[in-house]
This record gives structure tokens, C-alpha cells and sequence, in this order.
């Protein structure tokens, strides 16, 4: 047999190490009074910050959390996530002197928490569900002729800017299509001489194809700006064929939230003093009057792109007398 080297041999005797039941051991390193209370707000709220920063949260929803985590924490009193009850919550809403859209937000931050900590097996029952914050929503309304007839007679239509932009504007009150998908548009979805949008499911929302007229005016102020963008992008060596560029023949949109056109709009309806003069009013206005003119539900909600007409009816507005009035004609 080889002899074992002695720098390999432990002469400590560590046999009892290990020997004391595992129970026993616990129990003298966690205090009782510690089980019964479980986790902390803090410590939970620390654990779950670290799970939504690997998860890619923004850095805005997570300052969000600390935010309205630790004042709730602070004005009902609490430590521990086992001490938290409805009344607490109750408690907090009653103590903000602010609107109750603004409770909403705050409340849905510490649901999202509190659902986070129950997921976390923290929390054994969903108490909060049911907490809420009543807000009367408010009526978006949708452009009008009149808004955007008066801003069509102030555009100057010789320079490229604002044809650019008057066309934008006709094209998303006349067809209601989103902003998104105006910005993507190219010159293979304008059939001119058919007076007509084709437009591959690519670059709409709910990636269906859609068929759109365009009208007399609208073809018209198009075909001056397209062939205004060919002589933009030969004299600054741009390749694409969007149908809305830039003054140097670029993209107008680099991003969801940077758009060229829609700053343009917000500075029109700004300068004036237009309400309804953005994207969503004008695709809402679009709405409303194929509503007005007759049309029915189903077709409107065809023509927005709507996967579900529950939708349409939302994003019209409808009240009550309005769907009363409508329904009598067919009695």
C-alpha cells in the first residue's frame, strides 16, 4: 500500500463538526420572533430590484418601485410584508393630497410589488386585488374638419416641410392610419393612378394587409411630394423610397418616441392653438366620421386595423344615449 503523504493528512479532529442535527442549528441563528415575521419590505424590496435589473427593467419603473415601496412602507407603519393589510393601503391612498389618477399609478406600483412578493412565495394570499382607485377617464377627442382645414390654409405648401407635413396630416385624418405606419410608408404602397394605399401587413400593428382609397386632394398633394423626394434624395445620395423623409432625404423616425412629424404637428397645433392636432386625435377624428357618415362598427374597426371590435367601441367613445339613439332607428 502507498503511504498517504503527510501534507495530505488532517491532524484536527474535526468529526463532531457536522454531528449537531440540522434543525437544532437553525434554530439558534434565526430567532423565533424572525420566522413568524418572514421577510422585510426592505429586504424584499431589495431582492426584487435585483430580479426586474436582470430582467432589463427600465431604470424609471425601478426608481418608480423604491419610490412608492418605501412610502407606503413609511406612512402605514410596516416593516415586514406578513404585518401589511388592506387597511394599510387604504390608509395610504387617504394620506396623498394628490388626483386620483395620480393614486392609480402609485397604487399599481405597489400591487405590482406585492404580486412580485407573492410569486416569491413571501406572501401566501392576494389581499390587494380587489383595492382600487375609482378615475373618471377622460374623452379623447378625435380632429375635426374645421381643425384641420384651418391648418391646411396656413401650411405653405412651396416649401417641402410643410407639404411634407400638410400630407401627413390629410393622409392619417383621411385613412387613420397610425404614425408608425406612416413613417415606414413606401412609394410601392401608393398606387396613384388608382388612387389607392396597398399596404403589406410588415408594417401595420396587426401585420394584416390593408386596402385603403385615397381621396382627389390627397393623391393630388402626393404626387407633388413624391416627386419632390426624388430630387431631395438624388442631391443627397439617399437610396430609400419612403414616401415621408426628412429635408436631407433621410428616415423621418429613428425611434417609437422620435418621430419628425409628429413634432411638427405638436408645434402646429401649439403655434395655432389647434387641440386636436396629433396622430391619435387625428386617426380617432378619422373614426368618428366614418361613424357619423354611417358606417357600421364592424367596418370601422376593419378599417383601423382593429383586431376586436370591443376595441372599436372603446376608442369611439360611444355613450350611452348615443348607442340609444342608433339602436331606434332599427326598431
Amino acid at each position: 500500500m502507498t503511504k498517504k503523504k503527510k501534507s495530505l493528512t488532517i491532524e484536527t479532529d474535526l468529526s463532531g463538526l457536522f454531528s449537531q442535527p440540522k434543525a437544532t442549528k437553525a434554530k439558534t441563528v434565526q430567532p423565533t420572533e424572525r420566522i413568524e415575521r418572514g421577510m422585510s419590505i426592505d429586504q424584499a424590496l431589495n431582492t426584487i430590484i435585483r430580479q426586474m435589473e436582470v430582467s432589463g427593467y427600465r431604470a424609471r419603473t425601478i426608481s418608480d418601485y423604491q419610490l412608492h415601496v418605501n412610502h407606503f412602507a413609511e406612512v402605514a407603519g410596516v416593516k415586514y410584508l406578513n404585518e401589511i393589510t388592506s387597511n394599510h393601503i387604504y390608509a395610504w391612498l387617504s394620506s396623498m393630497n394628490v388626483s386620483n389618477q395620480t393614486k392609480l399609478t402609485r397604487l399599481k406600483c405597489l400591487k405590482a410589488f406585492l404580486s412580485k412578493c407573492f410569486n416569491n412565495g413571501w406572501l401566501q394570499m392576494k389581499f390587494w386585488t380587489n383595492i382600487t382607485v375609482k378615475v373618471d377617464n377622460k374623452v379623447k377627442e378625435g380632429a375635426t374638419d374645421r381643425e384641420i382645414r384651418t391648418l391646411l390654409s396656413v401650411l405653405d405648401l412651396t416649401d417641402f416641410v410643410q407639404l411634407r407635413d400638410a400630407a401627413a396630416l390629410l393622409l392619417m385624418y383621411q385613412t387613420g392610419l397610425r404614425i408608425g405606419t406612416v413613417s415606414l410608408l413606401e412609394n410601392r404602397h401608393v398606387d396613384l393612378e388608382a388612387k389607392l394605399l396597398r399596404i403589406d401587413g410588415d408594417i401595420v400593428k396587426n401585420h394584416q394587409q390593408i386596402l385603403l382609397p385615397l381621396s382627389d386632394e390627397l393623391t393630388q398633394i402626393l404626387r407633388v411630394l413624391m416627386r419632390q423626394n426624388d430630387i431631395i434624395r438624388r442631391e443627397y445620395g439617399e437610396k430609400n423610397e419612403y414616401v415621408f423623409i426628412t429635408k436631407r432625404g433621410g428616415k423621418i423616425s429613428t425611434s417609437p418616441s422620435h418621430n419628425n412629424i409628429q413634432k411638427r404637428l405638436n408645434k402646429y397645433a401649439r403655434i395655432y392653438n389647434l387641440k386636436n392636432i396629433n396622430p391619435h386625435a387625428l386617426r380617432r377624428g378619422f373614426a368618428k366620421n366614418l361613424l357619423d357618415k354611417g358606417a357600421n362598427i364592424a367596418l370601422i374597426s376593419k378599417a383601423l386595423g382593429h383586431s376586436n371590435i370591443a376595441v372599436t367601441t372603446k376608442y369611439l367613445h360611444l355613450d350611452k344615449e348615443e348607442v340609444a339613439n342608433s339602436l331606434r332607428e332599427f326598431l
